[in-house]
Formats: structure tokens, sequence, C-alpha cells
């Protein structure tokens, strides 16, 4: 809702705001203010995301199983935009865990390809967008092209400020947390050290289990399961995900007067 005054007036519309409300104020070329209100929303700065259902969106339609990713990856854009236009910090895609190199060989070679493939077109539009990428997972065993392109995209992308993009790829949170033991603190050694972790975690295709995905992270996590697939999830479905989050409360083992 935007309303129009002048100058003097400010004040006393601002008065006025309702409880629970927020405002923006604009001046036009001809020195006219516009008041703009909106509700107060409760936005997570973390989200992160299981992409599942890529296969069985593809073979419901007859279709290859790839063919289900690579329409996975509009959705990736989708989620990008609308996290960003939402004031969202922090997002982290589950790409690929290690339990994933048990797929056919095809189906593998075909996700690395295309990680390298997308890495490639989307970095410019990123880099305009001020979207950094990262990456979270083990690198070593990563085919040398997809270690080469994901490094680069890192690189390119590095001084993006209004969103963080986390990709797991080559994840396992038991690995994580192996590895994090040995070095000592686990707090300190995760891949995700100085990044807070996830207020919201979303998992599509109907499934209702965590997979292997940020297992001490999600200590506090709020959890969000739909059953449409990651390929049919868009800018509505990721809202319908926000609204839900913001109908919750979060006690973190306390009651509401303690807080």
């Amino acid at each position: 809702m935007a309303l129009t005054a002048k100058s003097g007036g400010a004040c006393s519309l601002c008065s006025r705001l309702v409880e629970n409300s927020s405002f923006l104020i604009k001046k036009s070329p001809k020195g006219r203010l516009f008041l703009y209100l909106c509700p107060v929303v409760k936005t997570p700065k973390h989200i992160a995301i299981i992409m599942d259902g890529n296969g069985r969106w593809a073979r419901e339609r007859g279709l290859e199983r790839v063919e289900g990713h690579v329409q996975g990856v509009v959705s990736v854009r989708e989620a990008v935009k609308t996290a960003k236009d939402h004031g969202v910090e922090w997002l982290t895609l589950y790409v690929f865990s290690t339990e994933n190199w048990g797929r056919p060989t095809a189906e593998v070679e075909a996700l690395m390809a295309l990680i390298c493939k997308c890495v490639r077109s989307e970095t410019a539009e990123l880099v305009k967008e001020g979207v950094k990428m990262r990456m979270i997972g083990e690198r070593d065993n990563l085919p040398k092209e997809v270690q080469e392109d994901m490094a680069q995209i890192e690189n390119d992308t590095a001084e993006g400020k209004t969103l963080t993009v986390l990709l797991a790829i080559n994840y396992s949170s038991r690995v994580e947390l192996e590895r994090a033991a040995k070095l000592g603190s686990i707090e300190e050694n995760l891949y995700t050290v100085g990044i807070p972790d996830p207020d919201l975690i979303i998992r599509t295709g109907g499934d209702f289990r965590l997979s292997n995905f940020m297992l001490w992270q999600a200590a506090y996590s709020e959890l969000y399961f739909t059953p449409e697939y990651w390929p049919d999830f868009g800018r509505k479905e990721f809202e319908m995900a926000l609204e839900e989050f913001a109908r919750r409360e979060r006690r973190y083992g306390l009651i509401k007067e303690e807080k």
C-alpha cells in the first residue's frame, strides 16, 4: 500500500503506522513523499533445501531421469531469486550427496556435466546480482573439471554482498562431523564454520527425513516438508514455506515467558 503526502505531513503519517508494520519513504522527482506500508514478516536468515524428486518428476512424464535434473536447474534459479528478493542472507542447496555416487554411472556423469554447465552459464548473472557462491563438501573426490569450475565461480563471485549460496556437493554430514571431530572442536571445523545454522530446512519430494544433511546444524532448524517435486517448486511454493516459518514460534528449549 502506498500513501502520498507533502513533506510537512510525513511525520504525522508515520505516527499513525499500525503496530507490526514497517515503512519505506521514497521521494519522487517532484518532491512528493511516497510512504509504503508493509507488514513485518519474520524472515529466516539461512534457508537450506533438500532438492528431492527430480527423477520421479521425469519418470512420471516418461522422460529420462537426467531431464528431471535439467528442469531442476530452473527451480534452483527461481529459489535463488526468491531468496534474494525476500532478504534471505544464506541459501544452502543439497546438490549431490556422497551416497549419490551409487547411482547409475550415466546419471552421475550427466549430473557432473550439468553442474559444470550451470556454473559457467550462471556466473555473469550471479555477479550482476551480487550473489556469492561457495561449495561445501569433499572436493578431492570430484572430477577435476568440477573442482576447477567451482573454484572459478567462488573466485568470480567473492565480492557478492546480497546473498550467499552454498552448494553442498559430494556432501555427507556424517563425514563432515567425523572430519571435524578429528581436527578438535566440531563447531570450529565444520564446512559451515562462521555461517549461521539454518533457520529453516525445506525438503521437497514428499519424504520426511534429513538424509545425512546438516545434522549438526539442524539442531534447532524449523523443518518444512512438501510433496512437490523439486522441478515443480517455484516462487509460490517457496513463499508458502516462508509463510509457514513466520507462523512458527521458535523457543530453543525455553518456554515463552523465559525468552
